[in-house]
């Protein structure tokens, strides 16, 4: 009896070694070790040698050196967004820059002659998401844009703040920077109370 208990751990222990193996073999790179010096042999001939000729054979090692080079490259490259993506994408942007703004509305003194500011600093890698989120199609064309707050609130919403005796609003222009190379971008403008400013 001990005797085939012992034959049966080393059945199992052999079992899983193989399956290693396969799983080491469906994961190994492919080796283009062949293609490489064709192509370095190619490239290394002078004009004036003798043409070296190459056989059915070795073409194929190149032509399918080339392919898994195609591959890779095209498995390297961001997928592209859908237009359903970058809309949602936008919208939880502009909510993050609103919900920031508000943030920063509180009551100072200078809300009384409309001059309190605030600035929002944020991220966005993708432009053409920067830009859907300002109601634009596909990237800005500019580092730098002037808003009325009319013009503004139209891209963004109502952006307004309530505190004890008042509520706050967006008051002047607003100023946005975008630096796509950055992939970050700034809002700033400046904020009051309507019902002082307004005597």
């Amino acid at each position: 009896m001990p005797a085939a208990s012992a034959t049966k751990r080393k059945s199992d222990a052999s079992d899983a070694g193989s399956s290693r193996a396969k799983r080491a073999k469906k994961t190994a790179a492919p080796d283009f070790s062949a293609a490489q010096t064709l192509i370095d042999t190619l490239l290394d001939a002078d004009d004036d040698d003798e043409e070296p000729e190459l056989s059915i054979a070795d073409m194929r090692k190149i032509a399918e050196y080339a392919r898994h080079l195609e591959s890779e490259v095209a498995a390297s490259k961001p997928k592209e967004k859908s237009g359903a993506e970058i809309a949602a994408a936008a919208e939880k942007l502009r909510s993050a820059c609103v919900s920031g703004i508000k943030k920063q509305m509180s009551w100072k003194p200078s809300c009384k002659t409309g001059g309190a500011k605030w600035a929002y600093d944020g991220v966005c890698t993708d432009p053409t998401i920067f830009g859907s989120m300002l109601n634009i199609s596909g990237a800005p064309r500019w580092k730098a844009h002037k808003y009325t707050v009319a013009e503004f609130e139209e891209v963004m919403g109502s952006i307004e703040a309530s505190v004890r005796y008042d509520t706050l609003e967006l008051m002047g222009n607003v100023n946005v920077r975008y630096q796509p190379d950055e992939g970050t971008f700034k809002m700033s403008g400046t904020y009051g109370a309507p019902r002082h400013v307004n005597k």
